[in-house]
């Protein structure tokens, strides 16, 4: 006799808590078995995880280095992931007039506008005016300068990746006359 496919069937709420058992069951089997073989890992895999929070002060500011920098600038580190995560941020802030060299990021850079107001251009590109709350992206590679404006402050979080150990290439200074606009 042929049963039709329906009354075969678990209805739905009985299927998935039996799917949901199965899958409990078949992990809990799994995670024991890599457990008692060597194979898990406590530090990456442990029910509990670390949470790593920066207090505010709690890492030193720096000065631009007037290699890579015009003008008056602050460096406040706000973090490097952990290997082998690659990303790492810091707020920059720009007295007004003051900007960074030319430079390159070999995974991209993103800026994120906090305060006051900015310019930035990309090479062969018109001169942007960016405000708080503006996100500004920079392809890998892509030849770029930012910074304040020549009479406001500015201030951004930068967030880039590092590829073989470097996030940046630095390059010439922006000229007074590129920069004017």
């Amino acid at each position: 006799m042929k049963q039709d496919a329906q009354s075969s069937r678990l209805p739905r709420r009985e299927f998935c808590k039996a799917a949901a058992l199965c899958f409990v069951g078949l992990t809990n089997r799994t995670l024991a078995s890599l457990a008692s073989n060597g194979r898990w890992d406590n530090r990456t895999h442990s029910k509990e995880t670390s949470m790593d929070i920066k207090k505010i002060g709690s890492q030193s500011s720096a000065k631009g280095p007037a290699e890579w920098f015009t003008g008056t600038v602050r460096i406040d580190p706000l973090f490097t992931a952990p290997d082998p995560a690659l990303v790492s941020g810091a707020s920059v802030t720009f007295e007004p007039g003051a900007r960074t060299a030319w430079h390159t990021h070999p995974l991209g850079q993103t800026l994120i506008v906090t305060s006051g107001c900015g310019w930035a251009q990309r090479e062969g590109g018109p001169v942007e005016e960016i405000h708080p709350g503006d996100v500004v992206w920079f392809a890998p590679n892509e030849r770029h300068w930012h910074g304040a404006k020549p009479t406001t402050a500015m201030t951004h979080i930068a967030i880039q990746e590092k590829k073989d150990g470097k996030v940046v290439d630095w390059m010439e200074h922006v000229t007074d006359q590129q920069y004017q606009r």
